[in-house]
């Protein structure tokens, strides 16, 4: 049996998902100064060791004969990779799709990344660009409390923290769920000028009794130093390129606060 034509067909859908939310949305990212999630993900790693896994897990078209049409990647890219020749397990949010939404991602993926470090112990890094999954206003208007810790997979995270290092970067604008992700890390790393972490949005900040125009502060309220400074959230914030702290961070298992930078934007 010859299955050159099947083989084909994965190879096609692999090169759809490199393009990831299309091309204007990938200028946009680049035009905002931000590189793409895969674009990170290479500059992290060392060359050719990255092994990406679900790569063609996504929102599929198909015509009237049953073949594709059109492909749409999950907004979650991961796999195993080194970094300076140590086997780390990375993983990142795609905000060029639905802005790296939790809401609108495959939870597997998340789970399977979690999963896989603390089954195989490796060190694993988290590049957190996006937003959602964590319960709106209206989630806690309704039920009492936000998603946050009883979203599925969320025990896997708490596990991790007592098992291996966990490292988490903040490369844009990260709510939500992804807050939590920032927060639940043995090292985090912030973008000065280019990060913001906050819970809710401006409006809501004002509704709950912020002084009146509090919104129009908000990328001085959210920003890198400032949380640096009043949260100690982030261990780091800057714009320096060093990738061995990055791989330093990977080596210190258990490790409290420290120090990061990279090259991540």
């Amino acid at each position: 049996m010859d299955w050159q034509k099947e083989l084909d067909e994965l190879r096609r859908r692999e090169e759809l998902a490199e393009r990831l939310g299309g091309p204007e949305r990938v200028k946009r990212q680049h035009d905002g100064g931000r590189y793409t999630i895969r674009e990170r993900i290479a500059k992290l790693v060392d060359p050719g060791t990255f092994h990406e896994l679900g790569k063609i897990a996504g929102r599929a078209a198909y015509d009237e004969r049953n073949d594709l049409e059109d492909f749409t990647p999950s907004n979650f890219v991961f796999g195993r990779a080194k970094v300076d020749g140590r086997a780390v397990i990375v993983g990142g949010d795609d905000f060029t799709v639905r802005g790296g939404s939790a809401d609108a991602t495959i939870k597997g993926k998340h789970n399977m990344c979690e999963r896989m470090a603390n089954e195989l112990r490796l060190p694993l890094i988290r590049l957190v660009e996006g937003s959602g999954g964590g319960g709106s206003v209206k989630t806690i208007e309704t039920t009492g409390r936000a998603n946050v810790p009883a979203v599925d997979g969320w025990e896997m995270v708490v596990n991790n923290m007592g098992a291996i290092p966990r490292v988490a970067l903040g490369l844009g604008s990260v709510a939500g769920l992804g807050a939590a992700h920032l927060a639940a890390a043995h090292y985090s790393v912030m973008i000065k000028d280019k990060s913001a972490l906050f819970i809710a949005g401006p409006p809501v900040v004002e509704r709950l009794g912020a002084s009146p125009g509090s919104s129009k502060r908000f990328p001085t309220t959210s920003a890198s130093r400032t949380r640096c400074v009043r949260s100690s959230t982030p261990s780091w914030t800057g714009a320096r390129s060093s990738r061995s702290r990055a791989s330093t961070a990977a080596r210190s298992s258990r490790a409290s606060r420290g120090s990061m930078a990279g090259p991540w934007r």
